[in-house]
């Protein structure tokens, strides 16, 4: 690892986690941030070790010019892959739930004019509006945006411009977790945990809804990686996904008893419960209250600006996302000036 990146990971990597070595060696499953664990399972994760640091090495003998520039191809293309995540599987999800109707109830929906095969790889993206199916240069991420000025080539409707902002918003999170983990697997599994965050939070934007499908993949992730103490003791990770899940279910009875009606979601519990199982229960105190603060901040503001009732329902899941990025990068202030 290039000693920039040393300096700046260990400086505000140690402010959080026990140890900022990633995926260690065989020996640190007998270690206090990894329980005893026997083969066959410690020895591919001690493989995967090696691969990762091999590769990690030769990677980092690149010029950090030459390293950014990869991360922001990186970040393009899987921003690109996040547009389309973030665009067909509410649809593929509720295709599936009409069609589990349908068998148990015998109940007819009507057909939603979409092809029958259609899922994150098919068909080929086409403009939402005309139809017209995107050539390879109208699907370049944010460049063809910029080219075509926001609009379809054919119909010359007007593109959301979601589109490019989930790609930067992807691109910044590929060159952080580089710059701040270096070139390890860290870097690569913090940058994922930041992806599936940023699907989260749009598809949540635009259907109110957390997935299964990305919400409970991402806490089992969050618990396999801490099986070698990443980002958290393997302990603090169990910990964290019960008391992550159990805060929000308590505020969600809570609310219920006093008010009558539902303040929180289940998948709000689940990306809690995912985000503890990532970074440990120490981490979950300061992610709820950025959380909580930049709600009550932007729904008072979209309040305030007529843009939402006082009583229409904010989704909660950006929210809680951007807590969780937050503290993976910046680690847990909040906890040691507690005197955690």
């Amino acid at each position: 690892m290039p000693a920039a990146f040393r300096t700046v990971s260990d400086h505000l990597y140690n402010m959080s986690y026990p140890s900022p070595s990633g995926l260690s060696s065989a020996a640190a499953f007998g270690s206090p941030t990894g329980p005893a664990i026997g083969s066959p399972f410690a020895s591919v994760i001690a493989w995967l070790d090696n691969l990762s640091a091999t590769v990690g090495a030769a990677f980092s003998m690149l010029p950090l010019a030459a390293q950014i520039v990869f991360a922001v191809a990186c970040g393009l293309v899987v921003g690109s892959f996040l547009n389309v995540v973030v665009h067909r599987l509410p649809i593929m999800l509720e295709r599936a739930w009409r069609a589990e109707v349908a068998d148990a109830t015998g109940q007819h929906f009507d057909d939603d004019g979409l092809p029958p095969r259609y899922n994150l790889w098919l068909p080929r993206s086409a403009c939402p509006h005309c139809g017209h199916v995107l050539h390879a240069w109208e699907n370049v991420p944010v460049f063809s945006y910029l080219l075509l000025r926001g609009r379809c080539s054919q119909c010359k409707a007007r593109v959301s411009l979601r589109y490019p902002l989930i790609e930067i918003a992807s691109v910044l999170c590929a060159v952080a977790s580089l710059v701040l983990f270096g070139p390890t697997g860290t870097a690569l599994a913090a940058f994922g945990l930041c992806a599936t965050l940023l699907a989260m939070s749009a598809i949540d934007i635009d259907t109110h809804l957390l997935p299964d499908s990305l919400t409970l993949p991402l806490l089992w992730a969050g618990l396999i990686l801490n099986f070698g103490g990443l980002f958290a003791s393997l302990s603090d990770a169990v910990l964290g996904a019960i008391a992550g899940y159990l805060a929000l279910w308590c505020v969600h009875w809570v609310f219920k008893l006093v008010r009558g009606i539902e303040g929180m979601g289940y998948g709000d519990f689940k990306l809690l419960a995912a985000l503890g199982a990532w970074l440990g229960w120490a981490a979950l105190p300061q992610i709820i209250l950025i959380a909580a603060v930049a709600g009550a901040l932007v729904g008072l503001v979209a309040t305030w600006r007529g843009r939402m009732r006082f009583e229409e329902p904010l989704p909660f899941g950006p929210f809680l996302a951007a807590g969780g990025a937050l503290t993976l990068f910046l680690g847990t202030p909040l906890y040691f000036a507690l005197g955690g």
